[in-house]
C-alpha cells in the first residue's frame, strides 16, 4: 500500500479517524432511532412527524456515507457493525419502549444536541490537536446540519406540544393561573 502523504502524520490521521468513527456510530444510532420513531408515531402529529423524520433519516443516510468516506480518505476503516456502533456511540438506544409522539421528538432532540456537543469538541480537536483543517470544516458542516434538525424538533415541541390527553401544557397552566 502506498503511504498517504497529505500533510498529516500517521498519528494525526489515526486521531481524526477515531473521532470520525465516533461521529459515524452516533449518526448510525440516530438514524435507527429516527426510522423507528418514523414507523411508530401515532396521533394528531402523525403526518407532520412522519414526513419530518423521513427527511431527517434521508439526510442522516447521506451524512453517514460522507463520514465513512472521510475515514477511508484518511486511510482508515469505518466502523460498520452493530456491535461497533453500540460501543462507540455516545447516544443510547431505548429498546422496548414506544413513547408518545412528543416524547419521541424530545428523545431525538436530546440525541441531536448530544451529537452537536460532541461535534463542537471534535472540530476543536481536529483543528488544534490534529492540525486537520479540512476535517474540522467537514465536521462543522455536520454540526450545522444537526443544529438545523434539532431546531426543527425543538420548534415542534415549543409550538405544538400536545400531550396524550389533548391539552397543551401552556393552556392548562394559563387556566390554572387565572382560576379557570
Amino acid at each position: 500500500m502506498r503511504k498517504i502523504n497529505i500533510g498529516l502524520t500517521d498519528s494525526q490521521r489515526e486521531g481524526v479517524v477515531n473521532l470520525l468513527n465516533h461521529d459515524l456510530a452516533d449518526a448510525y444510532l440516530l438514524l435507527i432511532k429516527t426510522k423507528k420513531f418514523h414507523w411508530d408515531v401515532v396521533g394528531p402529529q402523525f403526518r407532520s412527524l412522519h414526513t419530518l423524520w423521513e427527511e431527517q433519516y434521508n439526510a442522516l443516510t447521506i451524512s453517514i456515507d460522507s463520514i465513512a468516506e472521510r475515514v477511508r480518505m484518511l486511510g482508515g476503516y469505518p466502523v460498520g457493525t452493530a456491535d461497533g456502533f453500540l460501543k462507540m456511540a455516545s447516544i443510547k438506544e431505548t429498546p422496548g419502549i414506544i413513547p408518545s409522539a412528543t416524547k419521541m421528538v424530545a428523545h431525538l432532540l436530546n440525541d441531536h444536541e448530544q451529537i452537536i456537543r460532541n461535534l463542537r469538541g471534535h472540530v476543536d480537536q481536529c483543528s488544534d490537536e490534529f492540525k486537520d483543517q479540512g476535517n474540522a470544516d467537514f465536521l462543522t458542516g455536520l454540526m450545522e446540519a444537526h443544529e438545523e434538525m434539532a431546531w426543527m424538533l425543538r420548534s415542534f415541541i415549543e409550538g405544538e406540544a400536545i400531550e396524550p390527553d389533548g391539552v397543551k401544557p401552556t393552556q392548562e397552566r394559563k387556566k390554572t393561573a387565572v382560576g379557570v
